[in-house]
């Protein structure tokens, strides 16, 4: 059994699972990006200007917030711009929904072969990038404003970006009708972090099953509340995508 490396209130029991490092989120960041473009690379037309879960935003438009938050991830001259252009936009939004702004309405006039070759040039920059941040740079706070609140630069840098690309796919692959690839070695591990955040988040005792190539068992105190689903709609009902009540109300960052 791993025990999470947060403070808090104590990681669950989970099986099969083992916490991630800063050199675990860059590998799977880079299989995430790898198997982004894969399903990218497969899509027609038709598909790029098909609907996806978020409000607003068709594949395309997705893939376009995908290539600029790469594309911020960087470089910190490009995270500064993004940031200031973003509050410019929406002064009164959160600076994440600011920077989301402007990296699909910059790229409003790109083709899906455009948004595609930008992403598949700066993925793997990014995540050297990331890669490289120093232990004290990770460690250090950052004021990011709802939902994200104010967490180490290392929480976005190795966390959310992966999980945001992770999530990402689950939308492309839902609005476009396709199978997602899953395996407990990648997407499991994400799933059992999301797990993590979401147990420390509600601190409260539960039994947890989630079922599905990235799935697992958790337990946390006794007389807990179960809940049993599928991995995947798991973190879709966390991130708001899907109604959850109980301790599936409690909302976790992707």
């Amino acid at each position: 059994m791993a025990t999470h490396d947060t403070t808090g209130p104590a990681a669950p029991q989970r099986s099969g699972t083992t916490t991630m490092d800063h050199d675990d989120w860059m590998r799977a960041a880079t299989e995430e990006y790898r198997r982004l473009l894969v399903l990218l690379g497969d899509l027609d037309d038709d598909a790029w200007r098909a609907p996806t879960d978020c409000t607003g935003w068709d594949v395309r438009a997705m893939v376009a917030h995908l290539a600029g938050g790469a594309q911020w991830a960087a470089t910190l001259r490009e995270l500064l711009r993004q940031s200031r252009q973003g509050r410019r936009l929406l002064p009164d939004a959160d600076l994440v929904d600011g920077m989301n702004e402007v990296q699909v309405r910059e790229r409003a006039g790109d083709t899906p072969t455009q948004l595609l070759e930008e992403l598949r040039a700066i993925a793997p920059r990014s995540v050297r990038a990331r890669a490289r941040l120093p232990r004290p740079i990770r460690a250090m706070p950052m004021r990011f404003g709802p939902p994200l609140g104010t967490q180490p630069l290392g929480y976005l840098y190795d966390r959310i970006l992966t999980r945001d690309a992770w999530l990402h796919r689950v939308d492309i692959c839902r609005a476009v009708d396709r199978p997602m690839q899953l395996t407990a070695d990648h997407d499991g591990r994400i799933v059992a972090d999301v797990v993590d955040e979401w147990a420390q988040r509600h601190g409260q005792p539960f039994e947890l099953v989630l079922t599905g190539p990235a799935g697992g068992t958790w337990r946390d105190g006794t007389a807990g509340e179960a809940v049993e689903l599928d991995a995947v709609e798991f973190c879709r009902v966390l991130s708001g995508r899907a109604v959850g009540d109980g301790l599936l109300a409690t909302r976790v960052n992707f």
